[in-house]
Order: C-alpha cells, then sequence, then structure tokens
C-alpha cells in the first residue's frame, strides 16, 4: 500500500500559471475591495459585481495552463497516494491530472443554487458568464459556487479527516494566514513529518521542514527528497 501523501494547496502553486493571487502586491485585492465581492454582505448588497467579477476570472482561467508545480503533484501519485486539499478555486489540479482534489474555496467554473447550497451545476468554455438571473436547469437561480468570507466552509470537516490519515504532509503556496485552512497543521498526527513550501514562509513550529522556495522549484526538491528516502528505507 502506498504511502498516503496530503498536500494543502493555495494561491501560491497557481501563481506560475498567470492566476493573480488576491493579497500580494498587484494581487485581486487591490483593484476590488474585498468585501464587496467575496462576502456574503456583498453578494446580497451588489449581485451583479459579484457574477461580474467572477466572469471575468473565468475569462482568466482560459489562458492558464497547469505548471511544474501541479505536474510534480500528478508524477508523485506514482509513489504515493496524493491527495490534494486546495484553496484554490480554479482547476488547474485537476487539468493537470490529479485524481483527488479536494476544494475548500468552492470551484470557479460551477455554479449553485441559492436557494439549495447542494444544488451545483457545471459551467464550460461556452458559457461562462452568468448574472443575478441566471437559472440553473432545475429552475433555480444561480450564483458562484465560491465559499465567501461570512460563509461556513462545508469541505473543512472532510480536509481535517484527510490530514489525520496523513502519513506525510505538505504545505505548498500559502501565507498560513486564512483560516480555518492554515488551522489544518494541527490535525497532523505527532511524528508524520510536515514540508512547507513557500518563498516567503511563515513561521511554523521548529518540527516543520521548510523550503523557501517558489511551488515549482519546492516541489522539485520535495520530489527528491521523499524518492531518496523511499530509496534508503
Amino acid at each position: 500500500m502506498k504511502p498516503t501523501l496530503v498536500i494543502s494547496s493555495g494561491a501560491g502553486i497557481s501563481a506560475e500559471s498567470g492566476i493573480s493571487t488576491f493579497r500580494d502586491a498587484g494581487g485581486l485585492w487591490e483593484n476590488y475591495p474585498v468585501m464587496d465581492v467575496a462576502s456574503a454582505t456583498g453578494f446580497r448588497k451588489a449581485p451583479g459585481l459579484v457574477h461580474r467579477f467572477y466572469n471575468e476570472r473565468r475569462k482568466a482561467l482560459l489562458d492558464a495552463r497547469p505548471n511544474a508545480a501541479h505536474r510534480a503533484l500528478v508524477d508523485l501519485e506514482k509513489d504515493f497516494d496524493v491527495r490534494v486539499i486546495t484553496q484554490n478555486v480554479d482547476d488547474l489540479h485537476e487539468r493537470a491530472g490529479s485524481s483527488d482534489v479536494l476544494h475548500l474555496h468552492g470551484e470557479l467554473m460551477k455554479i449553485r443554487s441559492v436557494s439549495n447550497p447542494g444544488y451545483v451545476e457545471s459551467l464550460d468554455i461556452d458559457h461562462l458568464e452568468t448574472t443575478p438571473a441566471t437559472r440553473g436547469k432545475n429552475g433555480d437561480l444561480m450564483r458562484p459556487h465560491i465559499v465567501f468570507f461570512e460563509e461556513p466552509v462545508p469541505n473543512i470537516e472532510a480536509a481535517v479527516e484527510l490530514v489525520r490519515k496523513a502519513d506525510i504532509f505538505v504545505v505548498v503556496g500559502t501565507s498560513l494566514v486564512v483560516y480555518p485552512a492554515a488551522g489544518l497543521l494541527q490535525f497532523v498526527r505527532p511524528g508524520v513529518p510536515v514540508y512547507y513550501i513557500d518563498p516567503h514562509p511563515a513561521a511554523v513550529p521548529q518540527s516543520v521542514h521548510i523550503i523557501a522556495k517558489k511551488a515549482s522549484e519546492g516541489l522539485a526538491e520535495l520530489t527528491r527528497i521523499l524518492r531518496a528516502a523511499g530509496q534508503r528505507s
């Protein structure tokens, strides 16, 4: 049985594909007030603005391609049971070929019912734009399938269970300031190796192995470390 390798990915892994991050200099929050376009209150006040914002994000996603970091995680499936927990709403992990991806904050290429959160539909390249009047196939008014600020994170319990089962846990491309995702570290079992890949790593416990590189370079280094350890065992 392959060891379980659980990856917690953030915006940094998609930045190399040209996906704008939110908090870095030049990020999306400099162009849009965060609570206007990514909060439950903002959606209630100005749903048209929120729909337009995510229409723009989908169009930008069309030009993005999975990068070496995404592909490295797929390659690791040869040796590990890789489970990806991502804060990202893009589909680059799936397009790279990752076979098990859990989205914490929703999915850009999906919409869901305003009145029934369990009803979700996928969008395609010919149907990217939505408005407050968009209705699903069931007749419901629809909204972006995004977890807004002020809303609970439905998949956090599933993420915690994955982390508890990890034989190796890796955090890549995240500032570790967004909760509850940043709190996943506390659910790692004692003795399980933890790696943190980020060019500007946040403060973490001394037991965490820091690889202070961008995602693609850091995952290449991690791959070498893990495979060397496997050859020694």
